[in-house]
């Protein structure tokens, strides 16, 4: 079973919907970037990504967690359970 993926993320809260919107810059890499159909407030927008991005990847919600940038629109999220292939063939942008 794969061990997880660790996914950089920036996010845009207040959307109309939730849906991945292109790839960007991020540091010495780049990161995924994913408006958020939700407010920026008391961690709304935090638990719309984590229930999407399980739901989208097909794991369970425990399986997805921030682990750095909970209070920031640049995220690490890691995500246990699934290949980087599968990763990359769910969430590739448009």
């Amino acid at each position: 079973m794969p061990q997880g993926v660790r996914l950089a993320v920036q996010v845009t809260p207040n959307a109309r919907k939730t849906e991945v919107v292109g790839l960007i810059a991020a540091g010495e890499g780049v990161a995924l970037k994913i408006k958020l159909q939700a407010q920026p407030v008391e961690g709304q927008a935090n638990a719309v990504l984590l229930k999407w991005l399980a739901k989208t990847l097909g794991v369970a919600r425990g399986a997805v967690v921030i682990t750095h940038g909970s209070s920031s629109r640049s995220k690490l999220v890691e995500i246990r359970g699934i290949s980087v292939d599968a990763v990359a063939a769910l969430l590739a942008p448009p």
